[in-house]
């Protein structure tokens, strides 16, 4: 057999070998799935390309409701029924978002450069996770619990949490004025 047959079929053995021996990692067990293991090599950037990817290219631009008291108020009412248990609040993170993986962010706390929550968003981006939810994060999609202006009025709510809210709203979520 000359070097190139032998290097063709070197090369076709490990095309072969390899879905086995993945297969065989995963068959047994091995992959990091529990909550407290250490994250899979690039894990992150596995997952957070494309869903960053597929949210820019289908996100609505704008609203089409405003940010009315009505709204906002909803909005806390709908924030403390479906997403307080793994959000939390101002002041009070919640005991289930911080023992997630990836952990649930706390969306009325500041973090990174002094944001809170995800209030450095656009409106369309927060309403595309809510409606649809986020694979291999815990967050559910909620378009079929929600109407489309229930998940609007939680979505701009959660874009004003750096602002003072109404004051039912605010009361709601733990900010005091």
């Amino acid at each position: 057999m000359s070097r190139t047959q032998l290097a063709i079929v070197s090369f076709l053995l490990g095309l072969l070998v390899l879905p086995v021996v993945v297969y065989a990692y995963f068959a047994f067990g091995k992959p990091p799935v529990a909550v407290a293991d250490t994250p899979f090599p690039l894990e992150d950037r596995i997952v957070r390309v494309p869903l960053h990817a597929r949210i820019h290219r289908e996100m609505a631009q704008s609203a089409p409701i405003q940010p009315t008291d009505e709204n906002l108020n909803a909005g806390a009412g709908i924030y403390e029924d479906k997403c307080e248990v793994c959000h939390g609040v101002t002041g009070e993170p919640s005991g289930i978002g911080g023992k997630m993986f990836p952990r649930a962010p706390e969306l009325f706390a500041k973090h990174g450069h002094g944001v809170v929550g995800v209030s450095d968003d656009p409106v369309g981006e927060t309403f595309w996770k809510v409606k649809n939810g986020i694979r291999l994060t815990g967050m559910p999609a909620f378009d079929k619990a929600l109407s489309d202006t229930q998940i609007w009025q939680v979505s701009l709510l959660l874009s004003r949490a750096d602002k003072p809210l109404p004051a039912e709203a605010a009361k709601t979520v733990g900010q005091t004025h």
